[in-house]
């Protein structure tokens, strides 16, 4: 890649760099890993001469990005090579927004296609007889913290929240009377509204009653003697406190992400409507939604018990019995 090896004597000094636009857009859990992403596409297009804050995007071209996903199929798995694709395109996408490039080189340069994907889909849901195995352990336990633990599986799994999102609540963010959790950090920095209802809301209601009112994060620290910690928790502590319960509860060990899972597979097998399960989960396409549902052979056997035949029972007959003549 000569021409893009040699760019840094050429590139826009002036211009803003649409690395780091495009970053700034997206929310902290994928920025993390985009970022990943970014560095290693500037590593590859310039031989290791520039970051991603020295590349000079503009001038990838058609050529470039088909050797990069050449580069990325040969050494890593399909889902890690569409991951860093969705980067490289996003921030070409800037580059463009930003004038660096015309449209012709930004379509042709964007012109790179996925790798398929031919891999069972990842994680589980959760079984109801899990789930009720982790509140009455819950329940069951003399800690403090069991209040905080259960209202947070209560969120994971009521509301079909990632583990960013969780930990990023406010008590300002939540209504006590209505069980709407507004989430301003979504993937994307999108903002959308959720609600927990019944049994969910009850629990973290309790959990208010435990936290008190001071603002600042929902989600706080609880020491063995009840005292209540107003800071926020680390997503590392709310994967903690899941193979906790999961190893008390005698329950397999299951991620946050798994009660997304659980949350959107429930949801389906209830009858909602895809597309506003996709509201509620914060994804910007049905079918990103779908790739959640983890119901099986349950999910597709009542789709075929939709299908009614309308046999009807022969009414008896006298039996006939063969003639010896």
């Amino acid at each position: 890649m000569h021409q893009v090896e040699t760019v840094r004597d050429i590139a826009h000094q002036d211009a803003p760099n649409p690395a780091a636009v495009y970053l700034a857009r997206l929310g902290p859990g994928s920025r993390r890993a985009m970022t990943h992403a970014i560095e290693w596409l500037a590593r590859e297009a310039s031989a290791a001469r520039c970051t991603a804050e020295t590349m000079p995007w503009h001038l990838l071209r058609y050529q470039h990005t088909q050797v990069l996903r050449a580069r990325l199929k040969a050494g890593y798995a399909p889902a890690t090579v569409n991951r860093f694709l969705a980067a490289l395109r996003g921030v070409l996408k800037e580059a463009r927004r930003l004038e660096l490039m015309t449209a012709e080189q930004y379509y042709q340069a964007v012109d790179v296609e996925n790798v398929e994907v031919r891999t069972l889909p990842a994680g589980r849901a959760l079984e109801d007889a899990e789930v009720a195995a982790l509140f009455r352990r819950c329940a069951a336990e003399r800690k403090p913290w069991r209040v905080k633990d259960a209202a947070i599986l209560a969120v994971l799994l009521g509301a079909g929240l990632r583990r960013s999102e969780l930990v990023a609540l406010d008590l300002a963010d939540y209504s006590p009377g209505s069980g709407a959790l507004r989430i301003r950090h979504g993937k994307g920095n999108v903002e959308r509204v959720v609600w927990i209802t019944g049994d969910a809301q009850r629990a973290v209601n309790d959990w208010l009653g435990l936290r008190g009112s001071a603002q600042g994060p929902l989600f706080c620290p609880v020491d063995h003697v009840g005292r209540v910690t107003v800071r926020r928790l680390a997503a590392k502590a709310v994967y903690r406190i899941l193979q906790r319960r999961a190893y008390k509860a005698g329950v397999a060990r299951f991620s946050p992400h798994d009660c997304r899972r659980t949350y959107v597979s429930t949801l389906l097998d209830a009858g909602a409507d895809l597309v506003a399960v996709q509201g509620l989960v914060g994804h910007a396409m049905p079918q990103t939604t779908a790739r959640y549902d983890r119901r099986g052979d349950r999910a597709r056997k009542k789709a075929a018990e939709l299908v009614r035949i309308p046999y009807v029972t022969p009414e008896a007959t006298p039996r006939q019995h063969a003639s010896g003549d």
